[in-house]
């Protein structure tokens, strides 16, 4: 699917009313210039909204982004057919070096624009609350936990009548950024129990396997029994329960966008000099904040991007960085960047080349 944005499309949140008043947003437009991105899934609701906001503010500018997944992105944008690619696993090592045809003479750069909570839906009738932990998490997606009312869920869980149902958690079947993450989760904060690596491709044993996020979340919205990871949107389009997730906090905390964003303040920038690579605290139990959040970035070149472009590539990511760009976020279901990774952010990207 292409998402391309124009001046005057209406065709998501109320942008059409939004138009006819105006500008919605305070942007410093570039004068023109054509901006392919593709990539991540995960980030390509909020691709959407930038790109349309922006365009109403900058019509001079042509923005589009095919969100065609993760790898995908980073192979159009190394082999130089898009300005930016869009992932959820950062770049590094051997793959942020420039080529010929992208970053000639400089390095692919990560700079994280969005983030937000993967929930674990679920679905148990009868039961509208769900605690469970990083080792039961765990022991569940490994096969290890197999009954519903399983003592260690029925620990979490006091009072709760949960049912004598065979539990079947449901991951990807597709290399996905989301598992890369959710494993990385799983490996951060329950180490001694979950033991596989945390790539793209899924490593647990058993269960069942669907192809994408909203696979994954139809397959838990129509089966008894069933448990899947994927981003909080789709559990809110679906109107289903979700974990909280039980952190050693006084209280267990549930996936919002709130959360989420508290869950990314714990995060370090583990990139060198301008790569902005950030790590998360998996095993945090600071009160109200949810560890279990991918972070996606946009890849860029730190020096080498096409001269053609760049004006209005630094325009525009600028705003995606911005507070104007960040603080909608949340109502399509996405966790703002705290404000101090976000002002790094544009440090950085008014420093492009």
């Amino acid at each position: 699917m292409l998402l391309l944005a124009g001046c005057g499309d209406g065709s998501a949140g109320g942008s059409e009313d939004r138009a006819s008043a105006g500008p919605v947003a305070d942007i410093d437009c570039a004068k023109s210039g054509r901006v392919p991105g593709s990539g991540s899934t995960a980030q390509a609701n909020a691709m959407e909204y930038w790109i349309k906001e922006y365009q109403l503010a900058c019509p001079m500018v042509l923005l589009r982004y095919n969100p065609i997944g993760s790898g995908g992105g980073i192979a159009q944008f190394r082999r130089g057919a898009t300005s930016f690619g869009g992932t959820d696993t950062p770049v590094e090592g051997r793959d942020a070096v420039g080529l010929g045809a992208q970053c000639a003479g400089g390095r692919i750069i990560n700079l994280p624009l969005v983030g937000g909570p993967i929930a674990m839906g679920y679905n148990l009738p009868d039961v509208d609350e769900l605690v469970l932990d990083a080792e039961t998490l765990a022991r569940i997606f490994d096969s290890r936990i197999t009954r519903w009312n399983d003592p260690a869920i029925q620990k979490l869980n006091p009072g709760a009548e949960l049912p004598p149902l065979a539990i079947n958690p449901v991951h990807r079947s597709d290399g996905s950024g989301t598992t890369q993450n959710f494993q990385a989760y799983l490996a951060g904060a329950a180490p001694d129990v979950w033991q596989h690596p945390a790539e793209k491709a899924w490593h647990g044993r058993g269960g069942s396997a669907e192809d994408g996020s909203e696979a994954v979340a139809s397959a838990v919205n129509y089966t008894v029994g069933s448990i899947g990871y994927f981003e909080l949107s789709y559990a809110r389009e679906l109107g289903m329960s979700t974990v909280r997730i039980d952190t050693g906090a006084a209280q267990p905390v549930a996936a919002s966008t709130t959360t989420a964003s508290a869950g990314i303040a714990t995060a370090d920038v583990i990139g060198r000099g301008k790569n902005m690579i950030l790590r998360l605290d998996y095993q945090t139990s600071a009160p109200g904040t949810y560890p279990i959040v991918l972070i996606s970035y946009e890849i860029v070149c730190e020096e080498g991007n096409l001269p053609a472009t760049l004006p209005a590539l630094k325009s525009f990511l600028t705003y995606t960085a911005s507070e104007e760009g960040q603080e909608p976020l949340s109502r399509i279901h996405y966790a703002p960047l705290p404000e101090s990774v976000a002002t790094e952010v544009r440090k950085v990207i008014n420093t492009l080349r």
